[in-house]
């Protein structure tokens, strides 16, 4: 009995999804849940996997054609038909902390036995993370939590399902950015080539931002040495100890965390004539992709410590490249982070993720002959590492100094770091 493909609906608000790539041709077999094409949507690009095993015998639809949800754009006959899947899968589960390819999360059989939630790991769990551990047959008492108070998060679950030894396996090396080598399917210099959707979209939202805000910027150059050094100091052990890679990322997220805590009005947006002052920290990371840049968002970030910052960090990116990210996973930023610094530039003036207040760039990270004054007041040059920091800012609700007092309180919060960083 043959089995309609339809194209799904990737979030409440999206009415239509362009097909960028078919993974099968007709004529191929195909298993069940192994992806079967590529989309992009105004929200985000993803693959969908196929809800039914056997042969492909019909695509409806080209590569590059728009079309509305719900509308069959293939047919697999000759296998077991399988009921559509809802929303919830085919938007993939979140992959594990650690920085590894994507992949299904399968119960783990050497975990202990299950047991009813007691009323301590009700309080270190939300439903969602009690209902993860009970289909995967996980005792929450064996997980260690990242989240306030040890709470137990959604990524450390699913991260301990993937490697419940205490020692986690070591992370894989993340992809290398596309500035490091050509896309196979480069243009031909001379062609004509249409904007992708992402790109179409991206285009669009920078006009109406640049449009929209009174964009103003200032740059603070901060002084990273004592951050070096503690990474140099522990990337290797940390790596083997916590299966992610130590990068400067979550210093830099939980500065922010710590500057946004006290300036709010920087985490605010506006609606109509008011300013809403955002409940949550939710910062948005910008990822480049070969594709297009996208900004996978970690919600209630505040509540998270060193060590989950620095898992869900990993986790979106490597996900955002693989084209697995749920559609309310680029959602409901409050603030965001864009480190183009990574290209070798001192800094940038990055436009402003409306309707966001503010967008931190991150500059190169160099060493710099830098004069310094010793507790007696002697002056003295010596060789720092040193990154500059540029904030953009919707001058409509923050103010120069508003922005000047956030940014100094980040830059102490980098330069006498004292945060553990698990």
């Amino acid at each position: 009995m043959p089995t309609d493909i339809v194209m799904p609906q990737m979030g409440e608000s999206i009415t239509e999804g362009t097909i960028t790539k078919w993974l099968k041709k007709v004529g191929d077999t195909i298993e069940r849940d192994e992806p079967l094409f590529e989309i992009s949507t105004d929200k985000v690009d993803a693959e969908i996997p196929s809800p039914a095993a056997g042969t492909l015998t019909e695509i409806k639809f080209p590569e590059g054609a728009t079309v509305g949800i719900n509308t069959v754009v293939a047919v697999i006959g000759g296998g077991e038909p399988a009921a559509a899947p809802a929303l919830a899968e085919l938007a993939p589960a979140p992959a594990i902390p650690a920085p590894v390819a994507p992949a299904a999360v399968a119960p783990v059989a050497a975990a202990a036995p299950v047991v009813p939630a007691a009323s301590g790991e009700r309080s270190r769990s939300s439903p969602l993370v009690r209902k993860i551990a009970k289909d995967n047959n996980v005792d929450l008492n064996r997980v260690s939590g990242t989240g306030p108070s040890g709470r137990i998060t959604k990524t450390d679950i699913l991260g301990y399902i993937e490697n419940p030894a205490a020692k986690p396996a070591p992370a894989a090396a993340p992809a290398k950015s596309s500035a490091a080598a050509p896309a196979a399917d480069a243009p031909i210099p001379g062609s004509l080539v249409p904007m992708t959707k992402m790109r179409s979209i991206i285009a669009r939202r920078m006009v109406e931002s640049k449009h929209t805000i009174p964009h103003v910027h200032t740059v603070f150059k901060v002084d990273m040495t004592r951050i070096v050094r503690l990474r140099e100091r522990e990337k290797s052990k940390y790596e083997q100890r916590n299966g992610v890679k130590l990068t400067y990322m979550p210093f830099i997220t939980r500065a922010a965390i710590v500057a946004l805590r006290k300036h709010p009005i920087v985490n605010a947006t506006i609606e109509g004539d008011a300013i809403r002052y955002s409940t949550n920290i939710n910062i948005g990371i910008a990822v480049a992709l070969q594709w297009g840049l996208i900004v996978p968002v970690i919600k209630r970030a505040e509540e998270q410590n060193f060590l989950g910052i620095a898992r869900s960090i990993a986790d979106i990116a490597e996900r955002a490249r693989g084209k697995k990210l749920a559609p309310d996973e680029v959602l409901g930023g409050t603030f965001t982070l864009t480190n183009s610094g990574i290209f070798g530039e001192q800094f940038g003036m990055p436009i402003i993720n409306q309707p966001q207040a503010a967008i931190l760039g991150i500059g190169g990270l160099n060493k710099e002959p830098v004069v310094v004054t010793d507790e007696d007041g002697s002056d003295s040059i010596a060789i720092r590492s040193m990154q500059h920091f540029c904030l953009g800012f919707d001058h409509r609700i923050v103010d120069g100094a508003d922005a000047g007092k956030f940014m100094a309180d980040f830059k102490a919060c980098l330069e006498n770091w004292d945060e553990a960083i698990g």
